[in-house]
């Protein structure tokens, strides 16, 4: 089980944050028709009941959003990625269709508005992730981004460096269809208040379409 840390810097200046990582086995599929069904029919419940002055209303996309301005990046020019699907909904853009397990992930995140790290955990460079904040020039390459100027960005760091920020994971421990072993870390700039239910949601659906039994849950 890899262990996360919260590092001095984000406790200092986000005493809200809470966390929780869910290590699972999963057996990945290109698509899923069902889950598509399900994707498709709340984006069209949300779309038919929101504008977009409403996404920054969300408490989760609200709380990073404002975290992102406390450790000095700009919320609008960098959005976190729960904020960008909604936004997708809203302007009538098409989801993105990656396979079943970033698709699931981004299900969570649409409904609970927490920007989620999706992790193959075979490609995490050392037992330890800790969450710090992006420094100048720090060599990033967000997944579908090329390099990312994560300066400002809280961020996840391994052994080899940084592998997720709420707004773009690294391309270094992206899922692939051969993932296996799992590990997703929802990210609670506005408290624990709310996380429990985004995991219970997580794990019913890790059952349902990955042939797991939910996974192992650790708060931090």
């Amino acid at each position: 089980m890899i262990k996360i840390k919260v590092s001095e810097e984000i406790k200092t200046l986000w005493q809200d944050f809470a966390g929780v990582a869910i290590y699972a086995e999963v057996k990945n599929t290109p698509h899923n028709e069902e889950l598509w069904t399900r994707i498709n029919s709340y984006a069209a419940e949300y779309k038919a009941g929101h504008q977009i002055e409403d996404i920054k209303k969300n408490p989760a996309i609200a709380a990073t959003r404002e975290a992102y301005k406390k450790f000095g990046k700009d919320p609008n020019r960098y959005r976190p990625s729960a904020e960008a699907l909604r936004r997708r909904i809203l302007r009538d853009l098409p989801l993105y269709q990656i396979d079943t397990l970033v698709d699931l992930i981004n299900l969570v995140s649409i409904k609970t508005g927490y920007s989620i790290g999706g992790f193959d955990a075979d490609k995490i460079q050392g037992d330890t992730l800790t969450l710090g904040i992006g420094k100048a020039d720090e060599p990033y390459e967000g997944i579908g981004k090329g390099v990312l100027n994560i300066e400002g960005l809280p961020v996840y760091r391994d052994s080899s460096g940084g592998i997720g920020t709420p707004t773009s994971d690294h391309e270094r421990a992206k899922i692939e269809l051969g993932t296996t072993r799992f590990l997703a870390l929802i990210n609670g700039y506005s408290g624990k208040e709310g996380l429990p239910d985004a995991v219970e949601y997580m794990q019913s659906l890790l059952r349902e379409f990955m042939d797991s039994d939910g996974g192992q849950i650790t708060y931090y």
